[in-house]
């Protein structure tokens, strides 16, 4: 089989609001660049530019049709997390590394690269590997301080949002490697937090000092990965438990290490998105999100439509596009899709939960908590979340 590309655009109500209602925070703005980095989580068409294969990229339909009616490279059907954000945050769309010519990056730089992962060795020379997008953010930094001088280029780098969806394709390789994988599970995902942990030492080192990490989700659930199941001779197509579990263990650790930088770099500040929770929530209970079909893909082929092969232009060229996207969860095999309406959100204690070191800047600090606003105002989540980031400045642990 081939390198799967990496996966997850999916934007719950937790992060986004339906496109027709713009969202107003009452009170001083506070503006902030946005630098985004990781995999097709947030790649706006970076590997677009970069001498790849079409099996990492999206630069064909129906990828995009949904929202800007064309491809963009965007492993999605519409828009990505960070155009999301950078809406809300009244910043224009991140732009993609390869596109900010001499003018565009004032306002942040999108780094990520679909397929690629936090070690270098991951669909190495097809992808753009974390430890390359830190060196390319470090250019941008050079720039930055030539266009609008050191000290301004400081304040712009240290209010700056610097935002993450990485380490999902990591966790394949021991999944497709035969029996010879040199690593147990745990040298493997200290060597995935070794060098995550560099990247973001580099970024502190350059100024940044607010971090947005987003878990990973149960990857042994994604359509693809139950058609593999099935290949292997799971007959009931259930997910894969040793895919999941990796997910797990990176999940304990991501934690972990933050709470290390944390002690070790002054100013350091970090937000954790479980991203497992509200995935898995939309696999067992799809009615909650106005979803009908959460096991099988709208765009693939095959058990699930669980081979990757939307658009016909990857290895496998068959493939069937459903007619209703709004009905499923998945887009294609590997990539939930973006959800644009508004959707009940968990029960606020399974979503929000307090910690005594975090106590005080909880996300939902001042909102409601009884159960008649179960169903949260979504403008009210979005200007909280940037509120906390960008003005408060401290540590935000999301639905742990």
């Amino acid at each position: 089989m081939a390198l799967i590309s990496s996966f997850y655009i999916f934007v719950l109500d937790l992060l986004v609001a339906h496109f027709a209602n713009p969202i107003v925070c009452h009170g001083k703005p506070h503006q902030a660049a946005l630098f985004v980095f990781g995999d097709s989580v947030f790649d706006p068409g970076n590997n677009n530019y970069i001498n790849t294969t079409a099996q990492f990229q999206a630069n064909y339909l129906p990828y995009g049709e949904s929202f800007f009616k064309h491809p963009t490279g965007r492993v999605s059907n519409g828009r990505l997390i960070p155009d999301f954000i950078a809406e809300y945050a009244k910043l224009p769309l991140i732009p993609p590394y390869f596109q900010i010519g001499n003018e565009h990056f004032i306002h942040g730089v999108n780094f990520a690269s679909a397929g690629s992962g936090c070690l270098p060795e991951t669909a190495r020379g097809f992808v753009i590997d974390l430890q390359t997008q830190l060196k390319y953010f470090q250019n941008v930094a050079q720039l930055l301080k030539k266009k609008v001088g050191e000290t301004e280029s400081k304040q712009i780098l240290s209010n700056a949002v610097y935002i993450f969806s990485t380490a999902n394709n990591d966790m394949f390789a021991p999944l497709f490697a035969n029996s010879s994988f040199p690593y147990s599970d745990r040298e493997y995902l200290q060597m995935i937090m070794g060098n995550l942990t560099s990247v973001l030492k580099g970024i502190y080192k350059e100024g940044g000092r607010k971090f947005v990490m987003l878990n990973l989700a149960p990857l042994g659930c994604l359509p693809l990965v139950r058609a593999l199941n099935l290949q292997m001779g799971v007959t009931n197509g259930s997910c894969m438990e040793k895919a999941t579990n990796l997910a797990k263990m990176f999940n304990s650790a991501l934690p972990e290490m933050l709470k290390q930088l944390e002690k070790q770099l002054p100013g350091f500040k970090y937000t954790i998105f479980n991203f497992f929770k509200v995935v898995a929530d939309s696999i067992d209970n799809p009615t909650k999100y106005g979803l009908k079909i959460s096991e099988t893909a709208c765009c693939g082929t095959g058990p699930f439509r669980g081979i990757l092969s939307c658009g016909g232009k990857r290895e496998v060229k068959e493939y069937k596009l459903c007619k209703n996207v709004k009905d499923y969860l998945f887009f294609d095999s590997s990539h939930p899709k973006v959800i644009t309406t508004s959707i009940p959100l968990l029960a606020s204690k399974q979503i929000f939960s307090r910690t005594e070191n975090h106590s005080s800047s909880t996300l939902l600090a001042g909102l409601p908590m009884d159960a008649s606003f179960l169903i949260l105002s979504l403008n009210m989540l979005i200007c909280h979340l940037f509120r906390s980031i960008l003005k408060l400045g401290r540590n935000i642990w999301l639905m742990e």
